[in-house]
């Protein structure tokens, strides 16, 4: 069904340009929260009106609150989200994604039901952590830990994100010197870049191979890989400082 241009040109037809803040009421997000779904590609830019200011529409509205409901309805972590608001499956053949949903289902096959669908009061982390209140609701506000309907607790599955970040709080990485939650975009953009590549490789090269095997395979590669990925990291940081 075709819309005509007089419509579209209407005054009436297009919805009214919302700032930020009206953006944050209409969605029921903070602005820190935006600007992460906005860094992370899950919400397109808005439209620049100044160096510091842009417009945004109902569709923005729309996508927040479907990223809200995959995030606290079916406790979908953000890569899986940004997947499925990309299409990223239009990537692959047809043949390719009936490759890819066997060895999800082996894959499902090899681990027991997911124990950590329960709640932990924010209370309760809090003090295991030694975080204050602001830190678990940025991570909250941002995506990377999911908190029940009414905002009182996490789900046991995320809370070790808590415990790593408070260990970096520990280290000297504190709010006073400047880091937050959301720093850990760097490192959430890196892993779902390398992991859209690693899927990319292991279904061209492995397609025709029994899923049931290459499902072993990925269980067997994930300690090697994260290993690699940590010798490789420590690595680069030591090359970088060090001294001649």
């Amino acid at each position: 069904m075709s819309v005509s241009t007089e419509s579209q040109d209407s005054p009436e037809a297009q919805d009214p340009p919302l700032r930020m803040r009206d953006l944050c009421k209409a969605s029921g997000l903070e602005r820190q929260a935006i600007h992460f779904y906005i860094q992370q590609g899950l919400l397109p830019p808005g439209i620049k009106t100044g160096r510091n200011t842009a417009v945004y529409s109902s569709e923005h509205v729309e996508r927040l609150h479907l990223i809200r409901q995959l995030k606290e309805e079916r406790f979908l972590p953000l890569k899986a989200i940004k997947a499925i608001l990309d299409g990223r499956d239009d990537d692959f053949s047809p043949e390719q994604r009936a490759f890819l949903t066997k060895v999800k289902e082996e894959l499902r096959t090899g681990y027991e039901p997911d124990p950590e669908r329960e709640f932990v009061p924010i209370e309760t982390v809090i003090e295991q952590t030694g975080l204050d209140r602001g830190d678990v609701d940025e991570a909250i506000a941002i995506g990377v830990v999911a908190a029940s309907a009414d905002g009182r607790a996490v789900l046991q599955r995320d809370v070790w994100f808590l415990e790593l970040f408070s260990d970096l709080r520990s280290i000297g990485f504190t709010r006073e010197r400047g880091f937050v939650v959301s720093d850990v975009a760097i490192y959430e953009r890196a892993m779902n870049t390398l992991f859209r590549d690693e899927l990319a490789l292991v279904t061209r090269r492995l397609n025709k191979q029994p899923p049931e095997e290459v499902a072993d395979m990925i269980r067997g590669a994930l300690p090697v890989l994260n290993a690699f990925l940590s010798r490789h990291h420590s690595d680069l940081v030591r090359e970088f400082f060090k001294t001649e």
